[in-house]
């Protein structure tokens, strides 16, 4: 777990369902994941926390990672992704795609849109606590994640 770092992570979650955001802020405190939580319910209001548009977004870091729902309003998770993508300030970010499609042409498209990994949200409340601590493990133990800007 994370509990060596001396800094917590930070980690944008884009997802329009309440319940779901509970859910992983659940899954986080369950695996003791040291992570600043960051919620946006749409791709809209997510691109402007990444670009500090507006006063209530000036103080916003950037993130070390994205985790992303595909199917939301106004801006979706296949549109959020390819404009992070085509910025240069904000393709190092890691995103990683996190719904309830298991479609494959979902699958397909967040990888050629750039997304460094998709998981499809388990329905089980313990094995989505074990996909979380998996993808805690993964990210913030394992990998190297580049320095912020």
């Amino acid at each position: 777990m994370l509990m060596n770092h001396a800094q917590a992570f930070d980690v944008l979650l884009v997802e329009d369902e309440p319940a779901d955001a509970n859910l992983v802020r659940s899954a986080l405190k369950s695996n003791k994941v040291f992570c600043n939580l960051h919620h946006e319910l749409d791709g809209v209001d997510a691109l402007a926390f990444l670009r500090k548009q507006g006063e209530r977004y000036k103080n916003a870091p950037q993130p070390d990672l994205i985790l992303l729902d595909l199917n939301m309003p106004r801006m979706n998770g296949r549109e959020f992704l390819a404009e992070v993508k085509k910025d240069p300030d904000l393709s190092v970010i890691p995103v990683v795609v996190l719904t309830t499609s298991d479609v494959e042409r979902d699958v397909v498209a967040s990888y050629k849109l750039g997304a460094a990994g998709y998981i499809t949200k388990p329905v089980d409340m313990n094995q989505f606590i074990d996909a979380i601590r998996q993808l805690d493990n993964y990210w913030f133990t394992l990998t190297r994640l580049p320095r912020k800007s």
